[in-house]
């Protein structure tokens, strides 16, 4: 278990986790801003995506890709991650969520958790995260989270995806800017 929030646990994936990543990246809704809906071939996740998951929490310990799960029932909802960038020293924001998982501040609450890791217990100078720039729900994750707009950048695609014409957008937070924001969740955590 990587750490716990009031709705949310999050663990190191396995290899018997296969399942769950196949049908979270079946559904076309989930798959919308990264693929326009195609679902991922149960091949890449058994023998490509997963196996490299898991290589990964021996190469960067607290960073990585973690199964998240309902903290009541057991249920895996999605994931969350912070992928190693660079040396190590910055770390990438990322989330997928079960539709059912939508729309209730669980991805808001698992990425603000991972932000605190990142800061606090790994050490990284910087948190950042991208999406493209027409993933509404996506960027307001990003801001919850207490990543800051940094830019919005244009990529080149063989098969562009509806949307890819207004960019990608980048997000980020900083060490020096960490603790003002662990501060304004404080405070407003007291004034519930």
């Amino acid at each position: 278990m990587l750490l716990e929030t009031a709705r949310l646990r999050l663990r190191r994936f396995t290899i018997d986790d296969v399942d769950h990543l196949v049908e979270l990246d079946a559904d076309p809704e989930v798959m919308r801003y990264l693929t326009n809906g195609r679902p991922t071939p149960i091949e890449i996740v058994r023998d490509e995506s997963l196996p490299r998951i898991v290589a990964q929490y021996d190469r960067h310990p607290g960073l990585g890709r973690w199964a998240a799960l309902d903290r009541t029932t057991g249920d895996f909802l999605g994931w969350f991650a912070l992928d190693p960038s660079g040396d190590g020293a910055e770390a990438e924001l990322g989330y997928r969520l079960r539709r059912p998982a939508w729309g209730r501040g669980l991805a808001a609450e698992g990425a603000r958790a991972l932000v605190g890791h990142a800061f606090e217990a790994v050490g990284v100078r910087r948190v950042w995260a991208e999406t493209m720039a027409v993933n509404a729900r996506s960027r307001a994750v990003m801001a919850k989270a207490g990543l800051r707009y940094v830019r919005t950048f244009h990529l080149t695609f063989d098969d562009p995806i509806p949307g890819t014409e207004h960019g990608e957008v980048e997000y980020e937070l900083r060490r020096e800017h960490w603790p003002r924001v662990r501060q304004e969740w404080d405070a407003a955590l007291r004034a519930r």
